[in-house]
């Protein structure tokens, strides 16, 4: 196979197929007389691997897995698989400890009216620092009363406060709730945030099953190489054991 006919498969350019090869994501291949590439059908059972992993994993990933296989680290490979599927199962839970958080804001009627660090604080049964940390990181934004220098929380910050509070109580550190509110506050509250759950939990799920899909390709993959391998051990044997027949 030449390298066009790689290409052609998948809609990529033949120069692409080059450079597959050459950061190792393709096996090495042959060369004829002239230099030219020539490709098997494991080479081709590599690409489609290769291209299912990344939806997955990321292009990063893939191609360190593939790396990984080719020079033989099977282990190295599978370590990095296991990796990938932790890391979704992470955003997983903080999807699920978002939605919870929201759900408990749900029943609470709509904060009306502004209020202090004290009062906020003793409401949630926190210290005034915790709230004032929370104010460092970017997690609520009050306003100051420019006579006494005070914070003053508005509805919107109560309900900032409040989020960051439960997401706190599931674990999470301020780094990742930090985005979250920001989020809430762009899209004018929680409601509007029911569509974005959405479409982040149908974008978790995509991923999941395009691990499955990269999973049986790379599995294809493997036992198109073990296969391969088990055939040249027994021509060599053949080839010690037959020695005239060379």
């Amino acid at each position: 196979m030449r390298p066009v006919d790689l290409a052609r498969e998948h809609g990529l350019s033949t120069q692409a197929i080059r450079n597959y090869e050459d950061d190792g994501i393709l096996p090495s291949a042959e060369r004829t007389v002239h230099g030219y590439r020539t490709y098997t059908p494991l080479h081709a059972q590599a690409l489609r691997a290769f291209l299912a992993l990344v939806p997955g994993h990321g292009h990063q990933t893939a191609t360190s897995i593939m790396q990984a296989v080719n020079r033989g680290a099977v282990e190295d490979a599978l370590r990095l698989i296991d990796e990938s599927h932790g890391q979704l199962l992470d955003d997983r839970r903080v999807l699920q400890a978002v939605e919870a958080a929201l759900r408990d804001l749900a029943p609470v009627p709509q904060e009306r009216g502004d209020t202090f660090i004290g009062p906020l604080a003793r409401r949630l049964g926190i210290r005034p620092a915790t709230l004032r940390k929370w104010e460092n990181a970017g997690l609520v934004r009050p306003r100051r009363d420019p006579q006494t220098g005070y914070r003053i929380y508005s509805a919107a910050d109560v309900r900032d406060v409040r989020l960051a509070h439960q997401l706190r109580r599931g674990g999470y550190l301020l780094e990742r709730i930090a985005p979250l509110i920001a989020q809430v506050r762009s899209a004018g509250g929680v409601a509007p945030l029911e569509s974005t759950l959405r479409d982040w939990q149908a974008r978790l799920s995509a991923r999941g099953r395009a691990m499955l899909k990269g999973a049986a390709d790379l599995d294809a993959y493997l036992c198109a190489r073990e296969s391969g391998d088990g055939h040249a051990h027994q021509v060599a044997r053949v080839t010690v054991s037959n020695p005239r027949e060379s």
